[in-house]
């Protein structure tokens, strides 16, 4: 049975790959800097053995954007996938601010706690930034990097500072649309057909949660990740980039520039794939991390 903190609308999942990750999603308080209460953090665990890997999601996003990618991985490795601050079914309490640094500081908290030995760190789009954040200030937790079709290497402007009210409400009013987001599932896949309803539910779910809105607001006005520019060269740990081919929400441009500016790195291409290599092509995807991580072990 799904844990009680999930929404009802989980019984409408449809596919196996999903249903078996709410099956397995499990909930810690986790103690942090940010908030004398600890914060109820949400997560999944599977698989045993070998250096452990831990699946960083994207942009108001959740676990669930690994239903397809994790239990491969688990075949090999121990395996987690967790629930940044301000997102999927983590706790949004009032009192805690939600920016990367916040994110990162919950992330080394959670690892500190629960993992507590260096990891391979994968990060998938806006998870990638913050993958790349968490490697740069907190070198000592991570063995190796991979990053999925990632942000972090462009720097954006910080349009999110001008959402005072009611234009937050506004924004986020519009991405709770199911149009909208259908429209932005679909234009992530290469094979369109991968935009079911089973995969709208799971990108929904969290929607549900109290005070998403307000802490999605949050995050946007914090300036959110920005470029890492030459930081990203400080980055001292083996990296894999793997990257959709047909990438239409960041292209793919930005690709090789992130190899050429990670020293130890090495570029992917995944063919006939969009911008989530981790759900349209998960066997391809898990095979490369898994190749990845049995080098790092060896």
């Amino acid at each position: 049975m799904p844990a009680s903190f999930l929404p009802k609308s989980i019984a409408q999942l449809t596919e196996s790959t999903s249903i078996a990750l709410a099956q397995s999603i499990q909930q810690s308080a986790i103690t942090t800097p940010l908030s004398p209460q600890p914060i109820a953090t949400t997560y999944v665990r599977q698989g045993s053995g070998n250096t452990p890997i831990l699946l960083i999601h994207g942009f108001d996003s959740s676990v669930f954007e690994f239903r397809r990618l994790l239990p491969l991985l688990a075949e090999k490795n121990e395996t987690w996938a967790i629930d940044l601050l301000g997102f999927g079914f983590t706790e949004r309490g009032a009192d805690l601010a939600f920016s990367a640094m916040a994110i990162g500081t919950h992330l080394y908290s959670f690892w500190k706690s629960l993992i507590s030995q260096p990891v391979i760190l994968v990060g998938a789009s806006m998870g990638g930034a913050a993958a790349i954040d968490f490697t740069l200030n907190y070198p000592e937790a991570v063995k190796k990097l991979v990053l999925i079709d990632s942000a972090g290497f462009a720097v954006t402007s910080n349009k999110g500072k001008f959402l005072i009210p009611p234009l937050g409400y506004l924004a986020t009013s519009f991405l709770r649309n199911p149009k909208i987001r259908q429209k932005i599932s679909v234009n992530a896949y290469f094979d369109r057909t991968f935009a079911t309803v089973d995969a709208q539910t799971c990108a929904a779910l969290h929607l549900e949660t109290p005070n998403w809105n307000q802490a999605l607001i949050a995050f946007t006005k914090s300036g959110g990740y920005g470029g890492f520019g030459g930081k990203l060269s400080q980055i001292q740990q083996q990296t894999l980039i793997l990257w959709g081919k047909q990438d239409r929400i960041l292209g793919t441009a930005d690709a090789e520039k992130l190899e050429s500016a990670i020293g130890n790195s090495q570029l992917i291409w995944i063919p006939d794939c969009g911008h989530v290599p981790h759900l349209e092509k998960p066997q391809i995807t898990a095979q490369h991390i898994l190749d990845f991580t049995a080098k790092a072990a060896s």
